[in-house]
């Protein structure tokens, strides 16, 4: 990191691109000058102030880790939320917010790691995750990535259509799907919540050194942390990150 940039201090980033996710989901791409090399994994404050001096703070996973002064947080528009819904409607190219961090560095995934990763994810959970899968598509590191993804419907997922192609064209990430309410026609499971057989059946096995990143709404990492502990894994390799049912970061 710059020795010159200290990660506590608010910085004036101005935003450069957006699109749509799903619905109720957008990614915000943001110019920041001076910002320093980030992690996948890790996650900024965002905050917005309003004409009469109000001030919000909420934090975001970053969804993209990549060089240079660029920096792409995705996020879910929550009915009752106070940030999100001016983030996904309203906020526009070449508006500013400003940021503070990057923060973490237990959650994240660095290129010079030997081992296997498996990824499971839980709805916008996705997020830091996916920041991981870009950064090692991007690098040299020849290990393998598994992501199991969890949601409600093919039209709640993040970042599909590159995720697809990933599994289609690279050698090194695999993905599968679990679908809880809707499936697409042909798939052959019935949407269910993820349960234990289904989940251990579709991860690296216990002892092969992997290490696992479970990101997604508390009761859903509780579950795959401890089936996968159960099931043998070292808890020492599984590492979760967690959000509420309140506005919150992933």
């Amino acid at each position: 990191m710059r020795s010159d940039w200290h990660s506590a201090d608010w910085h004036a980033a101005q935003v450069v691109a957006v699109h749509a996710e799903t619905a109720s989901a957008r990614t915000i791409r943001m110019h920041l000058p001076g910002l320093p090399d980030l992690i996948p994994g890790q996650h900024v404050d965002v905050r917005l102030t309003a004409a009469d001096g109000y001030t919000a703070v909420r934090s975001y996973s970053l969804a993209s880790a990549a060089a240079g002064e660029v920096l792409e947080i995705t996020v879910e528009e929550l009915p009752d939320g106070e940030v999100s819904p001016y983030l996904v409607r309203e906020l526009a190219v070449g508006d500013r917010v400003e940021i503070r961090g990057p923060i973490g560095g237990w959650f994240v995934w660095r290129e010079q790691d030997p081992t296997p990763v498996q990824l499971i994810a839980g709805g916008s959970g996705v997020v830091p995750l996916m920041a991981m899968i870009r950064a090692h598509e991007a690098s040299a590191s020849p290990v393998l990535f598994r992501l199991l993804y969890s949601v409600r419907s093919p039209e709640t997922a993040y970042y599909r259509a590159e995720l697809e192609e990933l599994d289609r064209t690279s050698p090194r990430f695999a993905l599968d799907w679990v679908y809880t309410r809707s499936a697409p026609r042909g798939w052959p499971h019935s949407p269910s919540r993820l349960d234990a057989g289904r989940l251990r059946a579709s991860v690296l096995p216990p002892g092969s050194s992997a290490l696992s990143f479970v990101c997604g709404a508390t009761p859903f990492v509780e579950f795959v942390a401890n089936t996968l502990v159960h099931a043998g894994w070292d808890p020492a390799q599984v590492r979760t990150e967690r959000f509420g049912g309140s506005e919150s970061s992933a």
